[in-house]
């Protein structure tokens, strides 16, 4: 596809589809389901899964699992123990409606998220109805792979860079409010398109957008070929100092 095809609004707005977003945080949102039940069984048996034990209890496989959320339906993979004593919090056996923490599990994979900002929106989650030493389980899962995820690296060229600012409701403090999360999706040369990341986003500010765009180009980005965005303030500019052969649509 020639660079000036990419211009074209057709093109951009088949580019950025409602449907692909939600796809995009389906997968997330099951990403975060499986590592918070790993967690979970973590604290069921008292360890975690590369420590040394002599409990006679162990994990056991996975199980798969249909679950219904405001993101459509997904497959999880529940982890089993050998007992067959763990019941699953988050998913209960018998149970497949996942419903109004999708958003809250989301947003926890975004940068901006402090560790005791991850574990404030866990015990959220469970309703504080767990122990504390779960909690720090569950927690050090997720976490782990909430950096992972943030520091993966990136392809070298994206033909297209999408940005936006999407409003999530999440409890916090038992109170529901609002939280804008910052997404970036990418058109890989392959044809591929890819969320690179997720930024909690206070303001937006060209400093703001400095650390976004700083954070990409340290995980490997070289060149931006084409951002899209809504007139997001502060961004014209700063794409400019980061990526200045980058144009702006």
């Amino acid at each position: 596809m020639k660079k000036e095809e990419l211009f074209k609004d057709a093109f951009l707005k088949q580019f950025k589809t409602g449907e692909e977003l939600t796809g995009f945080l389906k997968q997330l949102q099951k990403r975060g389901i499986e590592k918070m039940l790993e967690g979970e069984l973590d604290g069921h048996l008292g360890y975690s899964k590369h420590e040394q034990t002599n409990m006679s209890n162990a994990r056991n496989g996975f199980t798969q699992k249909k679950v219904r959320t405001s993101f459509g339906e997904s497959q999880i993979q529940v982890p089993r123990d050998r007992e067959a004593t763990f019941n699953p919090m988050l998913v209960p056996k018998r149970k497949n409606m996942v419903d109004g923490i999708e958003n809250v599990i989301v947003s926890l994979y975004a940068k901006g998220m402090s560790n005791s900002d991850i574990e404030e929106q866990i015990r959220e989650v469970y309703n504080f109805e767990v122990s504390t030493s779960t909690i720090s389980r569950i927690t050090d899962v997720i976490t782990n792979d909430i950096v992972a995820w943030q520091n993966r690296p990136l392809e070298p060229v994206y033909l297209i860079v999408w940005m936006d600012g999407i409003v999530f409701k999440v409890r916090e403090n038992s109170k529901v409010i609002n939280k804008t999360i910052y997404i970036a999706v990418g058109l890989r040369r392959d044809g591929k398109k890819e969320v690179l990341g997720l930024w909690l986003g206070k303001n937006e500010s060209a400093a703001f957008w400095m650390s976004v765009l700083t954070d990409l180009k340290a995980r490997g980005v070289e060149d931006l070929l084409i951002t899209a965005t809504d007139n997001l303030n502060g961004f014209t500019d700063t794409i400019k100092t980061v990526f200045p052969e980058s144009k702006t649509q």
